[in-house]
């Protein structure tokens, strides 16, 4: 639709930084920086109240899937928290951008690296925010690998028992980690279902759609004493064609000059 076309511009320009930082890095986890752009863009420049970072009533964003911050690095570098030129300094020793999130980078609420931790944490702040009476919403976004985590089903639990209605999980759905498919490590399905059974408000959306992931959040805000997930099906490598459903390019690969150059092409177009 005609009033997403400005978040899909700023879609296109956070895969093209993506690649860029990933490629000055020599290594990064490119598959899943892709496949979560669109969620995170839509976060950022429609859903969250962000503008001002030190106001106590900011939403927060937390990425609990901590190897795709190259994709947070590059939403933060459009809304202007960082500036442009740390993004090709990614893994560099002494700067600002390291692997994964850490305390003291603009717009980074939590470390997180370890898979579970970051779903905690959220759990956390939402639950804190309930009993304090802030009125800022949390939310947070899981890998699919990182839902094999026993940590991620007892925040499960925990997230329904409180009635975290200030809360949104989404599981970044793109079918495979590590170096293969989720199938044929540890099988997620039915994964909505599994959630839903934790009594959780689920929802469904392809989450390369803006119309899809602006419904989905709509919903959420308007369910009470329940927590929500949106499982967001994606596809890893998104936008660009030998990157997607690659396992090759989950994780520790950079593009070369000749792929980064084919890459920015296909994004172009």
């Amino acid at each position: 639709m005609e009033k997403f076309e400005n978040l899909k511009k700023v879609a296109s320009s956070v895969r093209k930084k993506i690649l860029y930082s990933i490629y000055y890095a020599g290594s990064g986890h490119p598959g899943g920086a892709l496949s979560c752009a669109d969620i995170l863009v839509y976060l950022y420049f429609r859903e969250m109240n962000i503008s001002d970072l030190n106001d106590p009533e900011r939403d927060r964003f937390i990425l609990s899937k901590g190897h795709s911050c190259p994709a947070l690095y590059a939403v933060l570098s459009e809304k202007g928290f960082i500036p442009e030129e740390e993004l090709w300094k990614l893994r560099k020793t002494g700067a600002l951008l390291q692997g994964h999130p850490e305390m003291g980078i603009p717009g980074v609420e939590a470390p997180s690296g370890s898979l579970g931790q970051g779903f905690s944490f959220a759990l956390g702040v939402a639950l804190a925010a309930k009993r304090t009476g802030r009125k800022f919403r949390t939310y947070v976004l899981l890998g699919d690998g990182e839902c094999n985590e026993g940590e991620v089903w007892e925040g499960a639990m925990f997230g329904a028992f409180h009635q975290l209605d200030n809360l949104v999980a989404i599981v970044d759905y793109n079918k495979l980690q590590s170096d293969s498919h989720c199938e044929e490590v540890t099988s997620l399905d039915p994964l909505a279902e599994k959630w839903k059974a934790f009594n959780w408000n689920v929802v469904e959306i392809n989450g390369h759609s803006f119309e899809e992931i602006a419904f989905a959040l709509d919903i959420a805000r308007k369910v009470r004493r329940k927590p929500t997930c949106i499982v967001a099906h994606t596809v890893k490598g998104k936008g660009v064609s030998f990157m997607e459903n690659n396992p090759l390019w989950h994780g520790s690969r950079a593009p070369t000059r000749k792929e980064l150059k084919l890459a920015l092409k296909e994004l172009e177009s």
